[in-house]
């Protein structure tokens, strides 16, 4: 049986190594994390919204001061809520069952950020899939990282340096890194990531609201009738200036080299009207133009009706 309080003891003599192996646990889970969110985020219905370069290049620009500011965040982590889920989860098991055992950790770590975890799924109005699964996903990362940085306490095991035990994170950490972003590209290249729907002539044909009073009516004979449907300029400072256009011309369906490509271009008679592109499903499917700079990634939308 462990002397009472002696996880705290070797928690405070170990504080360099557990704080070195926490850190790097984090950081492979962070990017872990990074790259299966990019996946995700490519099976979600998107419209395709153009990059910035100026925002790639400020990415590049920041890359070294983010890492920073992450690993400051890590620290914290590691010291705020590791350290202290290794000293409870100990004196829980000595408490209650006797004995420290490694399942006390993956327990508390559940008990403890269900309520944060609720707190945020709240906050995002999160559907309850994504708020069951962002616990779980926190959950899941602070377990494992703590039970890694308890191999470092275990006394019935060979002693272990925090340097040794960063080279295996990094290693391991690297392989993992590796397999879930070859996994993730080679899901994306099987086809489950988001294209949007493709349409004809035939799908586009009918009516299109923009859900404020809008609409815009596309007949199968290449007529079009615009009520409301807003059209936007920019002014000297660049700021957006919306229109109402009101109106009948014509329209024809693009259906380009692919899917991201397909447009309905729309010719009215008294107002001028960008070109639409196409997302949304194919029971669902959107119109859209860019509303002001394109690097805006601020959207008009319509709907098909009916």
């Amino acid at each position: 049986m462990q002397v009472p309080g002696q996880t705290q003891v070797r928690v405070r003599d170990r504080f360099g190594a557990v704080l070195t192996a926490s850190m790097s646990m984090l950081f492979v889970g962070a990017v872990i994390g990074a790259i299966a969110l990019v996946v995700w985020g490519q099976t979600q219905e998107s419209p395709g919204l153009s990059y910035n370069a100026m925002g790639i290049f400020f990415l590049i620009v920041m890359a070294p001061f983010v890492l920073a500011a992450g690993a400051a965040f890590a620290a914290l982590l590691s010291v705020g809520v590791v350290m202290p889920l290794l000293v409870v989860a100990g004196w829980l098991g000595r408490r209650l069952s006797g004995r420290e055992a490694w399942w006390w950790v993956p327990a508390l770590a559940t008990v403890g950020t269900a309520p944060p975890a609720l707190a945020a799924a709240v906050l995002v109005e999160a559907g309850l899939l994504a708020g069951l699964g962002g616990w779980l996903v926190v959950t899941a990362a602070l377990a494992v990282t703590t039970l890694v940085a308890r191999r470092l306490l275990l006394p019935d095991r060979p002693r272990l340096s925090g340097g040794a035990l960063f080279g295996r994170v990094a290693l391991y950490g690297t392989l993992a890194v590796v397999a879930v972003g070859t996994l993730g590209g080679i899901g994306l290249w099987a086809g489950i990531g988001y294209e949007p729907p493709r349409l004809s002539t035939e799908r586009v044909a009918g009516t299109w609201s923009d859900g404020k009073g809008g609409t815009l009516i596309l007949t199968a004979h290449g007529k079009a009738t615009a009520t409301r449907v807003e059209t936007f300029d920019l002014d000297d400072s660049f700021e957006s200036v919306v229109h109402e256009c009101t109106g009948t011309g014509t329209w024809e369906y693009d259906p380009g080299t692919g899917p991201w490509s397909q447009a309905v271009d729309v010719s009215l008679d008294d107002c001028p009207m960008d070109t639409w592109e196409v997302f949304g499903s194919l029971e669902h499917p959107k119109l859209f133009v860019y509303i002001g700079d394109p690097d805006s990634w601020d959207l008009y939308i319509l709907q098909r009706r009916g």
